[in-house]
């Protein structure tokens, strides 16, 4: 029997990289966010359709904070690379806005039609675009952290490598759910059917085979729920930004799945929330508030 990764077989890596899989009503999730998304639409300020490039999913929804040169919170949705929008990812926007924070939420062309070389690219050039545009927009370029669910918290990592951030992404921190940080194993089950991944590509865009981003807090966590390589994943990555010097910390959020971890972000009450705000507030020094 095969092995190709970590002593799994095919079948377990099916298993093991399957989140629709650890839920028993997929939809349900996602009409989750939709409904949360859609009151934020309804009942706070935004701007609309942000291109930060020629192509028609290269677009930004902007929800400004009340008082100027407030603080950006820039999420960058979940999907598998392959799936959901703007219009399904703002669901946080509500709690952020009501303390101060801005938030932007990020539309990118999906997989298979865009490889995922190619999507990186898009994020990155999406959160440069907001940082040379803080005058228009009127937030802070000093205070701008990243957010990201799944495939959102790969290409939020992705966004911190150090070639991105001279180019003019001067983020300050980055939250990240339930990512995916090493793409090795999805070269063996079904998500390499939209993302085509050779070895050499996997390597490229793993954030683990890359410079850990040592220079900016961190946050990292996942779902009491998830699936014991999604959980490792995090794991993982969180001792490399450790042990390379980074400021990161990391907690299992009990009670969560793959799907509604992230979704804590739209109640101020949850420790997900308030440890995101932490971190927003005080850059230099992260502090995990107990449970």
């Amino acid at each position: 029997m095969e092995h190709p990764y970590r002593c799994m077989t095919m079948a377990d890596l099916e298993t093991q990289y399957d989140a629709r899989g650890t839920v028993s009503d997929f939809d349900a999730e996602m009409r989750a966010y939709r409904s949360l998304s859609n009151s934020a639409y309804s009942n706070l300020s935004v701007i609309c359709d942000i291109a930060y490039g020629p192509g028609d999913d290269e677009r930004i929804d902007f929800f400004p904070a009340k008082a100027p040169n407030s603080p950006l919170f820039v999420f960058i949705h979940g999907g598998y690379w392959r799936a959901l929008g703007r219009s399904d990812s703002a669901f946080m926007a509500k709690s952020f806005v009501s303390m101060g924070v801005g938030v932007a939420v990020v539309e990118y062309s999906l997989a298979p039609a865009a490889s995922l070389g190619q999507i990186v690219d898009q994020v990155r050039r999406a959160v440069s675009h907001l940082t040379q545009n803080t005058q228009r927009l009127s937030f802070d370029a000093a205070r701008v952290y990243l957010g990201g669910s799944s495939a959102g918290a790969h290409l939020a990592a992705m966004a911190l490598q150090p070639d991105t951030r001279e180019l003019g992404s001067p983020v300050k921190g980055a939250l990240l759910a339930s990512g995916l940080y090493d793409l090795e194993p999805l070269r063996f089950c079904k998500p390499n059917d939209w993302l085509s991944l050779t070895k050499a590509l996997a390597r490229l865009n793993s954030p683990m085979q890359l410079p850990a981003p040592v220079d900016v807090p961190l946050v990292v966590v996942w779902g009491e729920t998830e699936t014991a390589e999604f959980k490792r994943q995090s794991q993982d990555f969180t001792a490399k930004v450790s042990q390379a010097g980074g400021s990161v910390i990391e907690f299992e959020v009990p009670n969560r799945n793959h799907f509604d971890v992230i979704a804590d972000l739209a109640d101020p009450e949850t420790r997900l929330f308030r440890t995101a705000i932490d971190m927003i507030n005080a850059p230099k020094k992260v502090v995990s508030p107990k449970p």
